[in-house]
C-alpha cells in the first residue's frame, strides 16, 4: 500500500508540529522519518495512524482520504519506543489479543489464531518463549513480541515509533539487522521514527529529513549523506567542519586561503559577489600535510582518539582557534607521528558552499 500526506498541518497551542506537509511512501519500502526531537516526525506518524487528527491536509492509503476515518478502520500496525505490552499475559496472548478481540464476523477460529500465532513467533524467532510473561523478557525481546503483535492483524501500514530507542547499543545495532531482514521477507508499507542518523541510514529505503515540522531533504541514504540539500542536513548527518569565509569570483576565501568553488555555492544570487558563505566539510574529506600547498589551511595538532581502524584528530586553526576534526586511517595517522602543538597543513578534498542569508 502506498501512503501519501497533503498539505498536512498540526499545531498544538501556539506550536506548529507539522507545517504544510506533502510527502509520499511508497508501496513496500521502509522509510525513515528522521530528525531532531521536537521537528514533528512523531506527530506525522500518529497523523498516518488516525491517532492524531491534522487541522488540515490529508492522509491518503492507496489514493483513497482516511483523513477521518477512525483508527480501527486504517488497519496499521502501531510499535512504540516502550512495547506497550500486557503485563498479566502471556507471550502468546500478547501476540494474539489483536485477534481475539477483532467483531465476531471478522474473528478467526481459535485453532486458526493458535496456528497464526506460532507463525509469528517462529517469524521473530521466539517460539520458545511463548508462555513466558514480559516481565521474564529482555528488552530486545520484548521490542520483537510487541512487533510480532503489530503484524498478527496483517496490517496494510507498519509504524514504528522510536522502535529501539529504550535498547542499549548493542542490542540495537542487532535488532536494526534483524528488522531490515524481516522488511526484506514481508514487503509491508513500514514508517519507522528515529532521532538516530546511523539507524536511518543504515535500514531505511527511504529516509525523510525534518526540521520545524517541515522536510529539508528526501531521498535514498547514500544520497542525502553524500549530497546534503541543505546545511541542516550537513550538520544532522554525521559530524561536519564548518569554515567561514567571503565569496569572490570564482573563489571563497577562508582566512589566508582561497578555495575555487565556481558558481556552486548554494544560496548565492549570482556567485560572484562578495558575500558571506560557509564550506562544509566532513572530517573524511581533509588531508594532513607538514608542508604547505595551495588551498590549505595552518592548524596545530592538539590529540587523537583511535577507534579501530580509524582515527579521529582535533587540530586547532592557528588564524582563528577554532577546532578542526580529521579521519584518518591509523596506518596513516600513525605514519605522521604527530606531537602535541605541531603545525600542520590541513587540505580539503571535498567540500560544499552554502551562502549566509
Amino acid at each position: 500500500m502506498s501512503i501519501e500526506v497533503r498539505n498536512l498541518t498540526k499545531r498544538f497551542g501556539a506550536f506548529t508540529a507539522l507545517d504544510d506537509l506533502t510527502l509520499s511512501f511508497p508501496q513496500g519500502q521502509l522509510t525513515a522519518l528522521l530528525g531532531p526531537s521536537g521537528c514533528g516526525k512523531t506527530t506525522l506518524l500518529r497523523s498516518i495512524a488516525g491517532l492524531e487528527m491534522p487541522d488540515s491536509g490529508q492522509v491518503l492509503f492507496d489514493g483513497v482520504d482516511t483523513t477521518d476515518e477512525h483508527v480501527r478502520e486504517r488497519n496499521v500496525g502501531f510499535v512504540f519506543q516502550h512495547y506497550a505490552l500486557f503485563k498479566h499475559m502471556t507471550v502468546f496472548e500478547n501476540v494474539a489479543f489483536g485477534l481475539r478481540v477483532k467483531p465476531k464476523k471478522e474473528r478467526l477460529p481459535d485453532a486458526e489464531i493458535r496456528r497464526k500465532v506460532h507463525e509469528l513467533l517462529q517469524l521473530v524467532q521466539l517460539d520458545w518463549l511463548a508462555s513466558r510473561y514480559p516481565a521474564q523478557l529482555s528488552g530486545g525481546q520484548r521490542q520483537r513480541i510487541a512487533l510480532a503483535r503489530a503484524l498478527a492483524v496483517e496490517p496494510k501500514v507498519l509504524l514504528l515509533d522510536e522502535p529501539f530507542g529504550a535498547l542499549d547499543a548493542k542490542v540495537r545495532k542487532e535488532l536494526r539487522r534483524w528488522l531490515r531482514r524481516l522488511h526484506d521477507e514481508l514487503h509491508v508499507t513500514s514508517i519507522f521514527v528515529t532521532h538516530d542518523q546511523e539507524e536511518a541510514l543504515e535500514v531505511a529505503d527511504q529516509v525523510v529529513l525534518m526540521n520545524h515540522g517541515k522536510i529539508e531533504q528526501i531521498g535514498a541514504p547514500d544520497t542525502v549523506y553524500s549530497h546534503p540539500a541543505t546545511p541542516f542536513v550537513y550538520g544532522f548527518l554525521g559530524n561536519v567542519n564548518l569554515f567561514h569565509g567571503r565569496v569572490e569570483g570564482e573563489h571563497l576565501h577562508v582566512g589566508e586561503t582561497a578555495w575555487h568553488v565556481g558558481d556552486t555555492v548554494e544560496g548565492n544570487g549570482n556567485g560572484t559577489t562578495a558575500e558571506k558563505a560557509t564550506a562544509y566539510v566532513r572530517p573524511h574529506e581533509i588531508a594532513l600535510l607538514r608542508t604547505s600547498e595551495p588551498g590549505t589551511i595552518r592548524a596545530r595538532f592538539i590529540r587523537a582518539y583511535v577507534i579501530g581502524p580509524s582515527a579521529r584528530l582535533e587540530l586547532e586553526r592557528v588564524e582563528t582557534g577554532e577546532w578542526i576534526e580529521v579521519d584518518l586511517p591509523v596506518a596513516t595517522y600513525q605514519g605522521l607521528n604527530l606531537q602535541h602543538g605541531e603545525v600542520v597543513f590541513a587540505k580539503p578534498s571535498g567540500f560544499r558552499v552554502f551562502a549566509q542569508t
